[in-house]
């Protein structure tokens, strides 16, 4: 998959316009020999990193609406009672151990001693109580439950050092979920002056210009290298070029292929995988793409090594299903190819629905993010040989949000879906009928049940068999063209070390540091 096109390829999409990005996490790369860093950042051991968004309104780690990005910069502030590695295992966190009952119902945390939030103050077990209590059973505005948590019955202190929980049933994805972020009970500032228990802490934030984070110097675990980190919004991915050009930028992930080639010998590319599936995204429910049928054409008609070719320089892993290849043990092989680029396969199916014409649709793009318009371009360019139009929409991010996303008021876009826990319900419940978050109205009876019966089963190989039968649901059923996950080219000054990627979606910040 790491396929470079010749250099009058190149050329030639970059005179049409096609090839304009690439994008996403990634894992550890090469680390080439440090250089002596001109930035003067190095010089007072901070960095400045560019996003491509502003974060949610909300900076609350339990409010609606966090996006991706939010959760990605917020992955230094706030802690759980047990975090991710870059390995994809959990570790204890707020806590110090956890154990587990014999018939798998009660699990019980011994909270670790000494860990302090940001203004100060002890986390104690009531802290533990509310914070799940909070993200499970919420009572006050903008606050979402997450539903994986409704199987607690029971949430106790024991004493000022340990928690206990009482499940409704077993489930072997439970922990997972303990990733949730511990806040202090008394605290009622988090939307705009979050506090956690991170190795940085919240300082300021600017809308749509910047969030500063600095050094939290009581922090429990491995202290952070640098001083303070500053994240710089800057949505034009040329601009951003600019400015780490300019020595404004030190850090940069989800870079576009073009844009990275632009950088020159002050940068290394590190490279790694994005944490995503990213797909043209159907509206089940708007004709003509209720037709299976049509989906299907789609499926056929989409060439997803030429849009991984030309829109991304070679870089990502083709996908065929709602699950990316980081959730390995979920991850099936057998759906990358159940529809080959097929031509005439598409128009058949085409012309057997009622289109022997094709028709004309329209996608709908967030045009901050140059990956996805590039990938909507190809498509649109394979489109024309089985006789489908498209138009193009680029919108605003919050304009997508908006109308797409929660207004389901689409025919069809590309953007990528993530997920907030190293768990298949985190990618995949999304699509059952009455989610909320069904962005794509897709309607399965079929899906629907495996699914709730995954999410209830005890043991652990035949809830994944169960995933994995509902991934073949919506990849039979067209539920959506999967394309890929998408590399993720992350630019990094010389001089700057210690990059650390996760199989979900974080910024690392904590293991960064200036070479000596």
């Amino acid at each position: 998959m790491k396929k470079r096109i010749t250099a009058i390829l190149m050329a030639a999409l970059m005179l049409t316009g096609i090839l304009a990005g690439c994008g996403a996490p990634a894992e550890q790369g090469d680390e080439s020999t440090p250089a002596e860093s001109s930035s003067p950042a190095a010089k007072t051991n901070e960095i400045t990193v560019g996003i491509a968004n502003d974060l949610a309104e909300s900076l609350d780690p339990h409010a609606a609406g966090s996006s991706a990005g939010t959760r990605e910069v917020m992955f230094n502030v706030f802690e759980g009672l047990m975090k991710p590695t870059p390995e994809g295992e959990l570790v204890p966190a707020v806590a110090e151990s956890v154990a587990v009952s014999e018939d798998q119902l009660t699990y019980t945390f011994t909270l670790r001693e000494g860990v302090k939030y940001h203004n100060g103050e002890n986390v104690t077990a009531e802290d533990v109580v509310y914070s799940i209590e909070r993200c499970s059973t919420p009572d006050e505005a903008g606050i979402i439950a997450e539903p994986a948590l409704g199987i607690i019955e029971k949430i106790e202190a024991l004493d000022e050092h340990s928690v206990a929980l009482t499940l409704s049933h077993p489930d072997g994805e439970f922990l997972n979920y303990m990733t949730a972020a511990i806040v202090p009970a008394d605290y009622t500032e988090q939307a705009t002056a979050p506090v956690g228990t991170g190795p940085f802490r919240f300082v300021s934030r600017a809308a749509q210009d910047s969030i500063v984070l600095e050094k939290f110097d009581e922090y429990w675990g491995e202290p952070a290298y640098l001083d303070k980190v500053t994240f710089k919004i800057i949505e034009n991915a040329d601009s951003m070029v600019l400015s780490q050009q300019s020595g404004a930028i030190d850090f940069c992930n989800h870079l576009p292929t073009v844009q990275a080639a632009q950088l020159g010998d002050e940068f290394q590319i590190v490279e790694g995988a994005m944490a995503l599936v990213q797909a043209l995204y159907i509206n089940n429910k708007v004709a003509p793409f209720d037709n299976e049928l049509v989906r299907q054409a789609l499926c056929y008609g989409t060439d997803r090594q030429q849009i991984i070719d030309l829109a991304f320089d070679g870089y990502g892993t083709i996908v065929g299903s709602s699950m990316y290849p980081a959730l390995s043990r979920y991850f099936d092989e057998t759906l990358v190819d159940i529809y080959p680029y097929d031509v005439e396969k598409a128009k058949e199916l085409l012309a057997e629905a009622g289109y022997p014409d094709g028709f004309n649709m329209t996608i709908t793009v967030p045009s901050n993010y140059p990956q996805h318009v590039d990938t909507a371009q190809v498509i649109a360019n394979q489109y024309k040989e089985i006789g489908i139009n498209v138009e193009l929409k680029p919108v605003e991010w919050a304009t997508w949000v908006s109308e797409v996303y929660k207004g389901r008021d689409f025919q069809a876009t590309i953007t990528g879906l993530d997920a907030h826990t190293m768990t298949a319900r985190a990618m995949l419940e999304r699509f059952q009928s009455e989610h909320g978050k069904n962005f794509v109205n897709y309607e399965s009876k079929e899906y629907d049940r495996l699914i709730s019966e995954a999410m209830a089963a005890a043991d652990d190989a035949k809830r994944t068999e169960l995933y994995n039968q509902a991934q073949r649901d919506m990849a039979e059923n067209a539920a959506n063209v999967y394309i890929q996950a998408p590399a993720d080219l992350v630019a990094v000054r010389k001089g700057l070390e210690g990059v650390r990627f996760y199989p979900i979606y974080a910024l690392d910040m904590a293991g960064l540091h200036w070479a000596e």
